[in-house]
């Protein structure tokens, strides 16, 4: 039986005097992708489409690296930003991980805001048969948890602050 787990983050980030630029802003998906993640982990492969090394994850005695393929798409003032395909380092052999992942960024009336869903399907790893599936699927969304709120972090500081650099405002 499979362990599946899940986490969602929202977000609402007040932007003084600048909502007029938003949209504009998140039209440049470039731009907006390299300040939500981590430009040294991020590998452009085409036009709206992204490779990540998500930062490497301790999970008991497991180190896990997962890689993820993405695709950004701006549609009416809204980025979103949705996983594709995703591979797992540090597992071994695993038929049936599955990550899914969708995002957006949109303008509000008081800046910005947004939504994430993270979640993973896999198969318990033979190193951790002994733990309970209950306590793995906890810890698994305690670690998607914390992804995620890495990333809201990245959009309160680094979003924010290249987006003042690339409107001119201090």
């Amino acid at each position: 039986m499979p362990l599946a787990f899940s986490a969602s983050q929202q977000l609402t980030l007040p932007i003084v005097d600048s909502n007029d630029r938003l949209a504009t802003y998140l039209s440049q998906e470039d731009r907006v992708v390299n300040a939500l993640l981590d430009p040294q982990q991020l590998v452009t492969l085409g036009p709206g489409h992204y490779r990540y090394s998500v930062t490497r994850v301790q999970v008991f005695q497991l180190q896990i690296q997962p890689i993820v393929e993405l695709r950004a798409c701006h549609q009416d003032d809204r980025l979103e930003l949705e996983a594709l395909d995703c591979q797992l380092e540090g597992l071994g052999l695993v038929d049936d991980f599955q990550l899914r992942l969708h995002s957006w960024l949109q303008p509000c009336s008081i800046g910005l805001e947004g939504e994430a869903s993270l979640s993973v399907s896999v198969s318990q790893p033979s190193l951790l048969k002994l733990i309970p599936a209950k306590v793995l699927e906890a810890t698994g969304r305690s670690v998607l948890a914390g992804i995620l709120l890495g990333i809201r972090n990245r959009v309160g500081q680094q979003l924010l602050a290249d987006f003042q650099d690339w409107s001119g405002d201090p």
